[in-house]
């Protein structure tokens, strides 16, 4: 089902106009052609089709800052299928391309801050800390750089001692 968001339509309409415009070669316009394609499944919540387009686009693109955006949108299909172990190794493979990539900063640590709730489920008191120790330093990796941002997780670094650590 195509998206009806006047956002995602104007998008596309100005990507389009920007492709015929900006000088760049034909492999550089079949990556940002696929990775649009690529965003529009997902955004359609067909991920197989986002996945396929995005590993094409990915095969495509030589420019470290785009991979890093293919590689954090594979990221967020793994982990809203519940493979969070996937959505990690995509997030952090984002981050190396890309170490001001605040979405995927966030995101590892709402992962990290997921396992350490499981583990202090589990009655693992000292992996859980472990876990949420981590989801703190990416936190605070993606405060520093939208400091206006992420209130919520501001509001439990503080409340749990952990804004000053690491």
């Amino acid at each position: 089902m195509p998206s009806d968001n006047f956002i995602d339509k104007a998008f596309s309409a100005m990507s389009d106009v920007v492709m015929k415009v900006i000088p760049t070669d034909q492999k550089s316009k079949d990556a940002f052609k696929y990775y649009r394609s690529g965003m529009a499944a997902q955004v359609d919540g067909n991920y197989a089709k986002a996945l396929g387009n995005y590993t094409e686009a990915l095969a495509l693109e030589e420019d470290p800052f785009d991979k890093s955006y293919i590689l954090y949108n594979m990221g967020l299909i793994f982990a809203n299928n519940g493979d969070h172990e996937k959505a990690l190794d995509y997030y952090h493979q984002s981050l190396e391309l890309n170490p001001n990539l605040v979405q995927a900063l966030y995101n590892t640590g709402v992962i990290l801050h997921y396992k350490g709730e499981q583990a202090e489920e589990a009655a693992e008191l000292d992996e859980a800390e472990r876990f949420f120790d981590l989801a703190a330093d990416f936190w605070k990796r993606a405060i520093k750089i939208a400091p206006n941002n992420y209130s919520e997780v501001q509001n439990w670094l503080k409340t749990t001692g952990r804004v000053g650590v690491g």
